[in-house]
């Protein structure tokens, strides 16, 4: 049945599409002008003239990337970090996420901890007492360090929580009528059901690692275990001197390059990974955040 929308209903949805639309153009303009830079020769970017397409094609600086011996690596590390990292953060916003779930009445410390909780997100330990715990736990240049400070993020767990509380509760109440306890209710049933909130969760967990280069700057002493977004971060304020340092093999490559269009390849392939995950869990991540989002 079709439903006549009036004039005002109207103007509201084009200028939706119009606002969104142009939202979207304004995201997108920084990443097509680091594509264009990137694929670029090293003399049209130095002269300005590349802005939303490659001038004289040119794949230098990606041969660049891939072949200095520590693009790979790191990007190894960061892989590892994010299989590990959102495990364990997964395990922590389930078990914490279901308790909490629950009303008052079957958790009686539910307030207490919720209130514990929502402090952490507010005021941190700050920096030096995280090092100096890190440090004290034996965890400095482990992959260890990039993930337990972090093991449960507070926010992402606090929509887990939403999208758990919303489930009809006779769905629970079966299984344990069927003789289910805790656990199996939880694996056997609640998280089957949870996938577009688990989806939604993971994806924040696994961008948050995978944009967290800070922590591998301060808990890896030794380069060769920093993950890629650090590696990157070093590569912006030192391109020219890894330019100056390279092998002689790479004199003819550098010719063809510069440091503007080799930073822009590997930002680029930096970013590349998020961009190819995002539309595999767009569908879980849209319906999740929603869900997730209505009541808390």
């Amino acid at each position: 049945m079709n439903v006549l929308e009036s004039p005002s209903r109207k103007i509201f949805i084009l200028a939706n599409y119009f606002i969104l639309t142009l939202t979207g153009i304004i995201c997108l303009i920084p990443f097509v002008n680091l594509f264009a830079i990137s694929f670029s020769d090293s003399g049209p970017v130095s002269a300005g003239e590349v802005v939303f397409w490659p001038v004289k094609f040119s794949l230098a600086s990606y041969t660049f990337a891939v072949t200095n011996g520590k693009f790979f690596p790191a990007l190894f590390i960061s892989l590892k970090r994010i299989l590990l990292g959102v495990s364990v953060n997964l395990a922590f916003m389930i078990m914490a996420a279901y308790p909490l779930s629950k009303p008052k009445e079957q958790f009686r410390a539910r307030n207490f901890f919720m209130v514990y909780f929502v402090i952490t997100m507010i005021i941190g330990g700050g920096l030096i007492p995280t090092y100096i715990l890190v440090t004290r736990l034996k965890l400095l240049n482990s992959l260890w360090a990039l993930v337990l400070p972090g093991a449960l993020p507070v926010w992402t767990m606090v929509i887990l929580m939403n999208f758990i509380r919303q489930m009809p509760q006779d769905i629970e109440e079966a299984a344990m009528i069927d003789g289910a306890g805790v656990f199996r209710r939880l694996a056997g049933v609640l998280l089957p059901l949870l996938k577009p909130a688990l989806a939604t969760v993971s994806l924040f967990c696994a961008v948050g690692h995978w944009n967290d280069w800070f922590s591998g700057l301060i808990y890896m002493q030794s380069p060769a275990r920093y993950p890629l977004q650090t590696y990157l971060q070093t590569l912006l304020l030192s391109m020219e001197e890894m330019m100056r340092i390279a092998d002689v093999d790479f004199i003819q490559l550098l010719s063809m390059m510069n440091a503007r269009t080799g930073r822009a390849a590997q930002l680029f392939l930096g970013a590349l990974p998020m961009m190819i995950l995002y539309p595999f869990l767009q569908k879980y991540f849209t319906k999740g955040l929603v869900i997730g989002s209505v009541k808390g």
